[in-house]
């Protein structure tokens, strides 16, 4: 699949200026490579946003052109605004017809509901990777490398040396090396969850008085006392009586 990219030539460099071409709809971009002099361009926005969210843009030979002349490049490299939908800059390399590019291709992983560690195993296909480093020259660049699960058994795994390369494609000599793994077919693990103890309950022998409660027995107990304060304060008054008439009977 070919994608046609157009660009425009960047005279204005610096902070400043790139903001300002962002506030006019345009990314500011460098083209690099292939022993030529490095080319400030800048493109339009929303078409770049497009292209970005395809992914065969970001493992392709792209056509390039600026001011009616066409070159091939890969893309490199972009930055995005922290949070908003914002492409803030872009790189793209030119490619040596001659000479074989390093590039990273998606993989893509086929027959896993059928292959034996899941259909009969119960298994569950785990992604290790969901890419490659390869390196091929520019003509023989694949889009994705396809990874066919169908003969894969329970607890099989699946290493880098081990994929189906396409025709002149050939993992990076560091993979190749270090032979990591890519996929494979395992059991699932239970997740067991433990149910926590309820908090101990204590209980409780009768009800704590509300406080509307507590001041009406503490009136009640003040009138209880009451008339026997009473009864005190008069018991003296009554002997004074008795005391008065004793002496009345006596001197009659």
């Amino acid at each position: 699949m070919k994608i046609e990219v157009t660009a425009f030539p960047r005279a204005q460099q610096g902070s400043g200026a790139s903001r300002r071409l962002r506030v006019k709809g345009r990314v500011p971009g460098i083209i690099y490579g292939a022993d030529k002099a490095a080319q400030n361009v800048e493109l339009d926005h929303n078409a770049l946003l497009h292209h970005l969210k395809l992914e065969v843009f970001h493992a392709s030979i792209l056509d390039l052109t600026v001011d009616g002349q066409k070159q091939r490049v890969l893309l490199r490299d972009y930055q995005m605004h922290p949070w908003r939908q914002q492409v803030l800059h872009v790189d793209f390399q030119r490619v040596d017809q001659d000479r074989k590019i390093h590039m990273r291709v998606p993989l893509h992983f086929i027959n896993a509901e059928i292959c034996p560690g899941v259909k009969a195993g119960g298994g569950v296909v785990q992604h290790v990777m969901n890419d490659i480093d390869i390196q091929c020259l520019p003509d023989d660049l694949p889009e994705f490398i396809e990874v066919d699960l169908k003969d894969m058994e329970l607890n099989q795994t699946i290493h880098a040396n081990e994929l189906a390369m396409p025709r002149g494609v050939e993992p990076t000599s560091k993979l190749k090396h270090d032979n990591p793994a890519v996929v494979s077919v395992q059991v699932p693990k239970e997740i067991v969850i433990e149910e926590e103890a309820p908090p101990p309950v204590t209980e409780i022998i009768g009800e704590a008085p509300a406080e509307g409660e507590e001041a009406a027995e503490a009136a009640a107990e003040g009138e209880k006392k009451e008339p026997a304060a009473e009864k005190k304060e008069k018991e003296p008054a009554t002997a004074e009586k008795k005391e008065k008439a004793t002496g009345k009977k006596e001197k009659e």
